[in-house]
């Protein structure tokens, strides 16, 4: 049979539908590759479907040997390795590739059909979205079809209806175990195509640092940062603070967090009301971050390892977000915190020496006038909102002394421009002071009832302490009045969070068509996130309850879905016999 297989010829119209499957399967991954890699790749095809109907030569050994390395070399070029997630796809679809120039007895179509089909997991890696997974089943069912074309000797390519009904006949045989190994497999941590992904890799979100032009990139972004499904009543919108990276430390310019120890207590403080609970669907954001709104009263439990707490309130998550994660928080958003300890009062007060002369003079002069903190803190605000500040996305570049440039000169800036001159301003006059950066608001999805925090959302602003009120929020670039906003939509997100399809249009009922249609698949895919990807140990368990087995044991679990699988397969088998 080997030899048989090593010798061969596959016929014709399997050899037309395995190019075909295969170019679909390469697909979602020739364009996440840079473009000469593709056009190269897409070449090979092209040139292998010419030798197919036309009789054009394939490439001798020597040159697929030199084309072998070039791929090898092209790829470590690119992704500087050829090992991790992107890199390792790009080789093995090169790979794949270069194996149709070589294409010639029944073994090598067998093993590019197979590879085929691991690349549909591979495709996987990147995205898992309802759409993807709808694209890749088809993609099965093709490759299917051309399993059945390539053992068809007499097959033509008038037959195409036999091999996709056949193909889609044995996919439809196999839902069955599908549900079944869904249901009763163990969930593990995390999924089983999480794999680490490139450092190299540039990602969209926030970082632990700012400086004054940072968060520019992300206010443009519409790609979605979490999901956000409260339990009651969604707070207004200017409660809906979602609290990321805490920011000390400044060298004038640039503003950083310090090294603090996390543990796995939230810091005391005292809730004065207003308390929510909601689950936070995450997207992948590479770090350990978690966000929830000021300021949590417990710790996410069940997400498969840890989560931590900084003293300045940031949630951290032991492993690095690298997929989608759901976890339930509740908080309140009106608090006390009583204590400031003195490391802290230090780090809340430190200035550079020698930076921004004018500002220091400013709140030097407030100190003088014999006025309270509480009473700087409202004049400091309201010097954002007598004067002719304004909120722009597009300010001008700041040089030596940027605070001293934006308060005195410029005034054009966007969130980290008033949060890093406000905290400055409060420090210069002795008032402990830091900056909070995270998100704000939020898009209510009425298609589904949840809010969408975007990376538009990103969001900085300023903390400050004051005697017997403990820390106090003070967002900054709310004192900017709506006339002196560049953007309309900048304008309302603090005071609404109403569906985007009512905003005003030129044409208002293709708007709202528009952003109807988005909504519904919005929640689709949210849906497909909660129930598929979301499907982890504790719904599995509850699910199990509710089946009359959440007493058992894994491995008992794992003994009883294998005999399922036994049954359903005997019952299959005995079935195509009967109808035979």
């Amino acid at each position: 049979m080997q030899q048989t297989e090593q010798t061969l010829t596959p016929p014709f119209a399997g050899r037309l539908w395995l190019l075909g499957a295969l170019f679909l399967v390469t697909v979602p991954h020739l364009i996440r590759m840079p473009a000469w890699l593709s056009i190269t790749c897409l070449a090979v095809f092209l040139w292998r479907l010419l030798h197919e109907l036309r009789g054009y030569d394939l490439p001798g050994r020597f040159l697929r040997y030199l084309l072998v390395f070039i791929g090898i070399g092209s790829v470590a070029a690119v992704y500087h390795t050829v090992v991790g997630q992107q890199a390792g796809v790009a080789l093995l679809t090169i790979m794949l590739c270069l194996k149709l120039l070589e294409l010639h007895t029944m073994r090598d179509a067998m093993l590019a059909l197979f590879i085929g089909y691991f690349m549909v997991i591979a495709g996987f890696l990147f995205s898992q979205s309802i759409f993807m997974g709808g694209y890749l089943f088809l993609v099965v069912l093709t490759l299917t079809a051309a399993l059945i074309a390539l053992n068809h000797p007499a097959g033509q390519l008038s037959d195409f209806r036999h091999y996709l009904a056949t193909g889609g006949k044995m996919l439809l045989q196999s839902l069955p175990l599908m549900v079944l190994m869904f249901i009763l497999f163990p969930r593990l941590s995390s999924p089983l195509w999480s794999v680490p992904d490139d450092p190299s890799t540039g990602r969209t979100g926030l970082t632990d640092s700012i400086e004054m032009g940072t968060i520019s990139n992300l206010i443009k972004s519409e790609s979605v940062a979490f999901r956000v499904d409260f339990d009651g009543t969604i707070p207004p919108a200017d409660s809906l603070y979602w609290r990321g990276p805490v920011l000390w430390y400044t060298d004038g310019r640039q503003w950083k967090r310090i090294r603090m120890t996390p543990r796995r207590s939230i810091p005391a403080f005292q809730p004065l009301g207003g308390e929510v609970e909601y689950s936070v669907t995450m997207e992948p954001n590479r770090r350990h971050w978690l966000f929830a709104l000021d300021l949590p009263l417990s710790l996410p439990e069940g997400l498969g390892a840890p989560v931590y707490t900084r003293p300045d309130f940031q949630l951290l998550y032991e492993q690095r977000v690298n997929n989608k994660l759901r976890y339930r928080v509740r908080s309140v958003t009106r608090y006390r915190i009583e204590q400031l300890p003195r490391w802290m009062e230090i780090a809340a007060t430190a200035l550079p020496e020698g930076q921004n002369p004018k500002t220091l003079e400013l709140a030097k002069g407030w100190l003088d006038q014999g006025l309270g903190k509480a009473e700087i803190v409202q004049r400091g605000f309201n010097l954002f909102r007598d004067q002719p500040f304004y909120y722009s996305r597009t300010p001008p570049r700041l040089g030596e002394n940027p605070v001293d440039q934006f308060l005195f000169s410029t005034r054009r800036g966007f969130c980290e421009h008033y949060a890093t001159s406000f905290v400055t301003l409060m420090r210069a006059a002795g008032i402990p002071a830091r900056v909070v950066t995270g998100y704000q608001g939020g898009e209510l999805n009425e298609m589904g009832d949840y809010l969408i925090i975007r990376q538009s959302n990103a969001h900085a602003w300023a903390e400050v302490w004051l005697e017997k009120q403990g820390w106090v929020r003070i967002d900054p670039t709310t004192a900017v009045p709506a006339e002196r906003v560049e953007d309309s939509n900048d304008a309302s997100r603090f005071q609404s969070t109403s569906a985007r399809g009512n905003e005003a249009s030129n044409y208002p009922a293709l708007n709202k068509l528009y952003w109807k249609l988005r909504y519904s698949w919005d929640a689709i895919n949210h849906t497909w996130n909660l129930w598929v990807l979301g499907f982890d140990r504790e719904k599995q368990r509850e699910l199990l309850r509710k089946l009359g087995l959440g007493n058992l044991s894994w491995s008992w679990l794992i003994a009883l879905m294998v005999g399922l699988l036994a049954i359903t397969l005997i019952l299959i088998t005995a079935l195509s016999f009967l109808k035979r």
